[in-house]
């Protein structure tokens, strides 16, 4: 069973969405002083990337 860039855009995206979660979290709840501030920053800029392959998935 071979993987297509379907199925592998697919697992990127939920690789992406469970990190910028995690990152996310870190940043609210680990860290309260500014370096929260940058957990969450690229936390957000993780889920705009996930948001991005899922969009493109079945167009490439």
């Amino acid at each position: 069973m071979g993987m297509n860039k379907n199925t592998i855009l697919g697992w990127a995206t939920l690789l992406m969405l469970a990190m910028g979660i995690l990152l996310i979290g870190l940043g609210a709840f680990r860290y309260r002083d500014v370096s929260g501030w940058g957990f969450a920053a690229v936390g957000i800029g993780f889920l705009a990337n996930a948001w991005v392959f899922s969009s493109l998935k079945g167009r490439l």
